[in-house]
C-alpha cells in the first residue's frame, strides 16, 4: 500500500521530492498553510498516514494520541535541505514500521 505523507510548512518544500515510493505533499500544496496544529491535524488525518515535520514541541502541544495519523518528528542538525535529505534513509525505515502517535527521526 502506497504511504500517504504530509511534509510540514517549517520544513523545506525540496523534501518531499526526496520520499521515493509514497504520496508525498506538502501543507501549502494542500493549501492549509497557516492552519494551527490542532485543525492542521485533523484535516490531515483524513487524507494522510504521516505527518512529517520538526517542530519538537508538537508533542507536547497536542495530544497526539487523539489523531489518527503518525507524526513523525526530524532532528536534522538545521533546516538546510542538504541535513533534512541526510535523515530521508532513517525516514523511510521508519514509514515501513508500525507506529501510533509519535516517532523521532534524528
Amino acid at each position: 500500500m502506497l504511504k500517504r505523507i504530509l511534509i510540514d510548512e517549517c520544513l523545506d518544500k525540496r523534501l518531499a521530492k526526496e520520499i521515493s515510493q509514497a504520496f508525498v505533499r506538502t501543507v501549502t500544496q494542500m493549501g492549509w498553510a497557516g492552519l494551527t496544529n490542532g485543525n492542521l491535524l485533523t484535516k490531515a488525518q483524513e487524507h494522510f498516514d504521516f505527518f512529517v515535520t520538526n517542530d519538537q514541541n508538537l508533542s507536547f502541544q497536542q495530544n497526539l494520541k487523539k489523531y489518527k495519523i503518525v507524526v513523525i518528528v526530524l532532528s536534522p542538525r538545521s533546516n538546510k535541505l542538504e541535513h533534512l535529505k541526510a535523515l530521508v534513509p532513517k525516514l523511510l525505515v521508519e514509514l515501513k514500521k508500525p507506529h501510533d502517535g509519535i516517532v523521532y527521526v534524528s
